[in-house]
């Protein structure tokens, strides 16, 4: 049997919104690296939502639509990055000699 510890959590969601994990003994296969490519993907598109909403913010013309629309797409952005940082967090934990 696989323990909680030897499996990925996936950077979507199933149905439901309840997380995804991948059992797997190597990244390398299609699912991990499809994962990884995904993660970055996520990865790239908060830093240029940052990048963004630093603007928006600097500029200070921004009205009370378009600042609710900015903390919406923050706070997935926020949820995709956590969900990376728990993944990458739990395979360092099981990479580390016992």
């Amino acid at each position: 049997m696989v323990t909680h510890d030897e499996l990925r959590l996936l950077p979507w969601a199933g149905p439901d919104g309840k997380p995804c994990y991948l059992s797997t003994n190597t990244g390398d296969g299609f699912v991990s690296r499809l994962a990884d490519h995904v993660e970055e993907m996520q990865l790239r598109m908060a830093s240029k939502l940052l990048e963004e909403a630093l603007q928006v913010l600097t500029d200070g013309k921004a009205g009370s639509d378009e600042l609710s629309l900015l903390v919406a797409q923050l706070a997935g952005a926020l949820k995709d990055v956590l969900r990376v940082g728990t993944s990458r967090g739990h395979r360092l934990e099981a990479s580390e000699p016992l």
